[in-house]
């Protein structure tokens, strides 16, 4: 949502990477470059994020930001499906959900905040149901 200009008081980041062994690594890589020393990075493991429910909270010895880690939403969503577009910031691209994808998978939740997050969406997007 921020990336698109829709600011809002989260404590957490949705990430949803491709569902391989080699992909799980990579992530586990940056974590660990990023929090140095943190023996819970390790238990992010292939069988979570590959198995029936392919998701995983990861909370960083910080404790101000968590990371849900996905490789698909139900049947609703995964890393080849979501609509995206490339962004590259300083330096690294990074794939985001368009706003369209990201009202597709919020709209019909049952948290408040996803009806709230799918209204501004919708507001500032012009979007429509069949979007």
């Amino acid at each position: 949502m921020g990336f698109h200009g829709l600011v809002r008081a989260t404590e957490d980041l949705d990430l949803f990477i491709r569902a391989t062994p080699e992909n799980v690594e990579k992530l586990r890589s940056a974590l660990r470059a990023s929090y140095e020393g943190d023996p819970n990075i390790d238990e992010i493991s292939s069988a979570d994020l590959l198995g029936d429910y392919p998701a995983v909270r990861y909370v960083p010895p910080t404790g101000d930001l968590y990371f849900d880690v996905l490789t698909r939403l139900g049947e609703v969503a995964s890393f080849e499906s979501i609509d995206a577009e490339i962004r590259d910031e300083y330096g690294t691209h990074i794939r985001i959900a368009t706003p369209a994808a990201l009202y597709r998978m919020k709209k019909g939740t049952v948290r408040s905040q996803d009806h709230a997050d799918a209204a501004a969406l919708r507001e500032r997007f012009n979007l429509t149901d069949e979007d």
